[in-house]
């Protein structure tokens, strides 16, 4: 057995799957999970002391690379002061401060621990703030594992949904109505029906759990339109996106096609605190000020605004802040995106991408998915195929096909060449049957 298997065996018997998350089990693609062992700059290497071109990055937190020396200082001298103190710091401030100054649609931001978190208390605020119970979310979009967002789509335009997991209560979703994602008359056709009730519509602007699917800029405006037209809040899921496909988040790159575009609320996570855990929630002033201690909306907790956490997430932010940042970081990952088309068209693959910032994604398919239906037809063995056939050449990309990639600052040119080579040798095996 490789030292890979014996970790994996023996974690099977402490660990439910042998993983502690579990899109980390290789379920999916199949074959043995990578035990990593340590980290540095684009690369990872695993118990066997394997290197990997690493694209996952984390899933999104790592945008400078692995051990960047100005947040490994800035979390050495944090550690050093304390690792959690239960009281406030002014750290938190300065995160806050930070995070407020890039995004213009919030004025107050509630640190918290998790995505997950971050998502289940921006949806108790809008159900708290508008008095209604019933929202709105997309089929193939994540927002952690909170029971009410863990539901799928029905039949039909509009369907109230269905637990995706044991142990969610039909109840509890009862009031969690599904749509397709950029369906138009879907959309329409919920507010008719239910918009009075509507406490909020909850979107992720790039979809990065259907692998990279974006919202449509006609479909985000009238997602604006209907949810201020109803009294309903509009919930920006940004714990992928912010601060990885723009310095201002998805919601910058839509304000570009839409004019004074904002919502009213957004969840962010991963690239806030570097790596560490650490999400957040913010909106307008009048909203956010129904939490407690000042309203009646409640949420806490323990470990919020760790120190260390808000020491990695300040070094990040002040990093990815330089000028020239995020042009570079887009050429790169729009390098590494045109080279994978070029290399499946040269050997005759369906072969679809799209990036935005340093976030990116691609199909087995001849073009771009709009929704999770079209997703789903992807082929999976082979990618598969080509999942392990990259994993042998020493690139790792996400072991599933609904799940975005991620290129950091530290992937260089020849990074970009030998994952581009890799991929044509695995798609002329492809191309072979």
């Amino acid at each position: 057995m490789s030292t890979n298997e014996e970790l994996f065996a023996r974690a099977q018997r402490v660990i439910p799957g042998g993983v502690n998350s579990p899109v980390r089990a290789f379920r999916a693609v199949g074959g043995v999970p990578r035990f990593v062992q340590r980290a540095q700059g684009a690369y990872f290497w695993d118990a066997e002391d394997q290197r990997y071109i690493d694209y996952i990055g984390s899933w999104g937190p790592m945008i400078l690379g692995h051990g960047h020396p100005a947040v490994l200082a800035a979390v050495q001298e944090a550690a050093v002061q304390g690792f959690s103190f239960g009281a406030p710091t002014e750290r938190e401030i300065e995160l806050a401060e930070a995070i407020l100054a890039h995004l213009p649609s919030m004025d107050m931001v509630r640190l918290v621990s998790s995505g997950t978190e971050a998502a289940m208390s921006a949806i108790r605020l809008a159900r708290g703030a508008t008095g209604r119970k019933k929202i709105i979310k997309f089929e193939g979009c994540y927002h952690g594992h909170a029971d009410a967002l863990l539901v799928k789509a029905g039949s039909g335009l509009a369907t109230f949904g269905n637990p995706t997991s044991a142990g969610v209560p039909p109840e509890v979703v009862q009031d969690t109505l599904v749509l397709e994602y950029n369906d138009l008359a879907g959309l329409e056709q919920a507010f008719a029906e239910h918009g009075a009730a509507l406490a909020c519509l909850m979107i992720e602007p790039i979809a990065g759990n259907m692998n990279f699917v974006r919202a449509s800029v006609p479909f985000i405006r009238r997602c604006r339109e209907l949810c201020t037209q109803h009294g309903a809040l509009f919930v920006f899921d940004e714990v992928m996106t912010g601060f990885r496909v723009a310095l201002g988040g998805a919601q910058s790159v839509y304000a570009r096609e839409i004019p004074g575009f904002a919502p009213d609320i957004t969840v962010l996570g991963k690239v806030i605190g570097g790596g560490m855990p650490l999400a957040a929630f913010g909106g307008r002033r009048a909203v956010m000020e129904q939490l407690a201690p000042l309203g009646p909306v409640y949420q806490a907790g323990t470990l919020s605004g760790n120190p260390v956490a808000t020491a990695c997430g300040l070094a990040t932010l002040h990093e990815i802040g330089k000028p020239g940042f995020y042009d570079a970081l887009a050429r790169r990952t729009q390098a590494l995106v045109a080279g994978l088309r070029q290399a499946a068209a040269d050997e005759g693959v369906p072969f679809s991408g799209d990036s935005e910032g340093g976030m990116f994604g691609f199909f087995l398919l001849d073009a771009l998915p709009q929704n999770y239906r079209t997703v789903m037809t992807t082929d999976g063995a082979r990618f598969n195929t080509l999942f392990h056939g990259l994993l042998e050449r020493g690139v790792y990309i996400a072991p599933a096909l609904y799940e975005a990639g991620f290129v950091s600052a530290a992937h260089s040119d020849d990074d970009i060449a030998q994952t581009v080579d890799a991929a044509r040798a695995v798609f002329r095996l492809l191309a072979r049957g």
